[in-house]
C-alpha cells in the first residue's frame, strides 16, 4: 500500500508558472551543440544548460543526461571528462545537460539554502523545461533520463515521482535505494557547505520516503532501467581522468564499494517485483570518470531504443 500511495505524489505546480519559463539566450557552438539560458520562476533564476543535438532536422526523442554531486563549470562534465559530444554526433536524439546545482540531488528541496538558495531541480526538469526542449531542438516527447552518482540517484528520483514523462531511466555507479544512501547523501551536501536538513527535512521524515525509488519501485515497471557499479578494485583507468592515482583509489574506491553494496539491494528489489533491468556489474572499478564513459556507452544498447533513436 506504501509504494501505491507513493505512486500518486509528484511535485505540485501551477501551471501557470511553470509555462512562464522562457529560452532567453541562445548560442549554437557547434552543428551539434548549443548553449541555452532558461529562466526558471521555480529556482528565481536563470539556469544554463548545453544541448547535444542532430545537425540536421526531423524530430526526436530527449536524454536528459544528469552531472555528480560537483556539476562542471561553463559545460557539463560529460562533455569535459568524457567523449560524450562525439558518442552522441551520429544519433538521433537530443542530450539535455544541465549546469549548476551542486549537491543538490536534482529535486526539490523543502527549504531554501543559506549556501545553494532556491533548489527545485525536480520542477524545473519536469515541469519548466520539456516543453521548451522540445519546441526549440525538435523533441517529440519521448523522454529518457540519467546521470553518475548523485544525478544518478536523481534521474531514478525524478523518474519514480513523475513515471508517465520517461521511457528510460540510467544510474551509472548511482544509489536509488534512498534509505542505503541517506547518510553519504546528508554528509556530501554538508561536505559542501549546505544544510542537509533543507532538502527534505530530517532522515526518517515524510519526504524521505517519498523520494525512494525503493518505496516507488512499481513505478518503474515498463522502463528501460539501465544501472552499472564496479567494485572499487582498481582497474583499467585508474591513471585518467581524475588527477591522481591516490584520489581514485583511496577515494573513489571506497566510494564505489558502497555503491555496489546498495546496487545489489536495488537489484534484488527489481527481481522481487519482477521488474527487468540491465545491470552491469563489472569486477573492478572506482568512482571516475572513464568507467562512466565507458558505461555510457554500454548503456544505449537500453537507453537508444526505448528513445526510438
Amino acid at each position: 500500500m506504501l509504494a501505491i500511495a507513493f505512486a500518486l505524489i509528484g511535485p505540485a505546480v501551477d501551471p501557470a508558472t511553470a509555462s512562464a519559463a522562457e529560452i532567453i539566450g541562445v548560442h549554437q557552438m557547434t552543428p551539434n551543440r548549443t548553449a541555452i539560458t532558461v529562466t526558471s520562476p521555480a529556482m528565481g533564476r536563470n539556469i544554463d544548460l548545453q544541448v547535444l543535438h542532430p545537425a540536421g532536422g526531423g524530430s526526436r526523442g530527449t536524454y536528459y543526461l544528469l552531472d555528480g554531486l560537483d556539476p562542471g563549470i561553463g559545460q557539463s562534465t560529460w562533455t569535459n571528462a568524457t567523449d560524450a559530444e562525439a558518442f552522441f554526433r551520429d544519433k538521433n536524439v537530443n542530450v539535455v545537460l544541465p549546469m549548476g546545482g551542486q549537491a543538490s540531488y536534482y529535486t526539490d528541496w523543502v527549504s531554501d539554502d543559506p549556501r545553494f538558495g532556491r533548489y527545485k531541480w525536480e520542477t524545473f526538469l519536469t515541469r519548466e523545461l520539456p516543453g521548451l526542449i522540445d519546441g526549440h531542438f525538435n523533441g517529440n516527447g519521448v523522454n529518457a533520463i540519467g546521470g553518475l552518482s548523485m544525478g544518478g540517484n536523481g534521474a531514478f528520483i525524478i523518474a519514480a515521482r513523475n513515471p508517465g514523462l520517461y521511457r528510460a531511466v540510467a544510474g551509472y555507479s548511482a544509489c536509488p535505494d534512498i534509505a542505503m544512501a541517506a547518510g553519504a547523501m546528508m554528509f556530501s551536501i554538508a561536505n559542501r557547505g549546505g544544510n542537509p536538513g533543507n532538502m527534505w527535512g530530517a532522515p526518517g521524515s515524510p519526504q524521505w520516503a517519498e523520494h525512494d525509488p525503493a518505496l516507488m519501485i512499481e513505478n518503474l515497471r515498463g522502463k528501460a532501467l539501465y544501472m552499472s557499479t564496479g567494485t572499487g578494485i582498481p582497474g583499467p583507468h585508474e591513471t585518467k581522468i581524475k588527477p591522481t592515482l591516490a584520489e581514485n583509489i583511496f577515494l573513489g574506491g571506497p566510494i564505489e564499494l558502497g555503491v555496489n553494496t546498495c546496487m545489489v539491494a536495488f537489484d534484488q528489489r527489481l527481481r522481487a517485483a519482477g521488474i527487468g533491468a540491465k545491470i552491469d556489474y563489472h569486477p573492478v572499478g572506482t568512482h571516475s570518470w572513464s568507467y562512466w564513459q565507458d558505461a555510457l556507452h554500454h548503456s544505449w544498447p537500453t537507453i537508444g531504443p526505448a528513445l526510438g533513436a
